[in-house]
């Protein structure tokens, strides 16, 4: 059959758009198979945490209500939307100045509320401005701190918590025995122990001779990995020293400098908080600034010379 010029032009139109239109679906049927496969591979990039035993944070040096305050638990926000956790370590000087129990709103419910409206779990020690308001009692009873006494323990899974009084007038004659007691009869495999001040440090306040003597030799006989503090407004990271990891989160709402010493794995004058994924034989812990990156990462064995 013989096709007019006109004709020939139009039925190769069609073609052209039949064509066209079939690759576009093909195209299209490509790059929806592509999407679907990226989820996948997205999904399976972030699969569960295997044998993840507990997730929690440290922060301290707290309760001003201000700008800085509200950074860290910003960060603290998008962390627990990511890596939910339902405990933190609140390592002392939860209200500034005076330890003033009516501030409670503007420097801890206020700036936490996301976390405690998700059930998050808050558990505090006494610091030195803590206890300029009725020795901190007042702390002590009030509900949200989750504070049995001015030292206290907990479990959680397989990791059991110390909390210390470690202030200047704290009744060292019978927190220490205490301790001791509590140690010795301690089943759990992993044993945390924090208070507000430092114990090694690199920070203002350095390293504290009479609380090496006092309570290093506790944890090196009864297998303390690691002891969480405040007080130096920094971050630092010690290696394991007689099996016992020394972690300062005292930026938790304003910073001071701080140094190195031979001991030091890792120290930043950054506002922070400590992040803690604790497995089986290992805790990874990590760093995490108010820009949401972590900017140290380490790994605390289980058993460490």
């Amino acid at each position: 059959m013989k096709l007019k010029r006109r004709q020939f032009i139009f039925l190769s139109s069609v073609s052209a758009i039949g064509t066209g239109f079939l690759s576009w679906m093909l195209a299209h049927k490509n790059h929806q198979s592509a999407d679907i496969t990226n989820s996948i591979t997205a999904i399976a990039a972030n699969p569960a945490k295997k044998d993840l035993l507990l997730r929690f944070v440290s922060v301290a040096d707290t309760g001003t209500g201000a700008k800085g305050q509200y950074a860290v638990a910003g960060a603290m926000n998008a962390y627990h939307k990511k890596n939910p956790y339902d405990l933190v370590v609140l390592a002392g000087d939860n209200i500034y100045n005076n330890g003033e129990i009516e501030k409670i709103n503007a420097v801890f419910e206020r700036p936490y509320q996301v976390l405690l409206k998700q059930g998050v779990k808050f558990q505090a020690c006494l610091g030195n401005h803590d206890i300029r308001t009725a020795n901190g009692e007042p702390q002590v009873k009030y509900a949200g701190f989750n504070m049995k006494g001015r030292y206290y323990t907990f479990k959680r899974n397989q990791v059991q918590f110390f909390a210390l009084d470690t202030n200047s007038n704290a009744d060292l004659k019978n927190q220490i025995p205490w301790l001791e007691k509590e140690l010795s009869l301690s089943k759990a495999p992993w044993k945390v122990v924090f208070g507000h001040h430092p114990i090694y440090s690199s920070g203002h306040y350095g390293v504290n001779q009479t609380f090496i003597k006092t309570f290093t030799p506790l944890f090196q006989k009864y297998g303390v990995q690691l002891y969480i503090n405040g007080h130096d407004h920094s971050y630092e990271r010690t290696s394991a020293i007689s099996g016992t990891t020394y972690l300062v989160t005292g930026a938790g709402a304003g910073t001071r400098p701080v140094g190195r010493s031979e001991w030091t794995e890792h120290s930043a004058e950054k506002l922070s908080f400590a992040a803690y994924e604790v497995y089986p034989d290992r805790i990874e812990v990590s760093a995490i600034a108010t820009d949401n990156r972590i900017f140290d990462k380490g790994i605390i064995q289980l058993k460490s010379a």
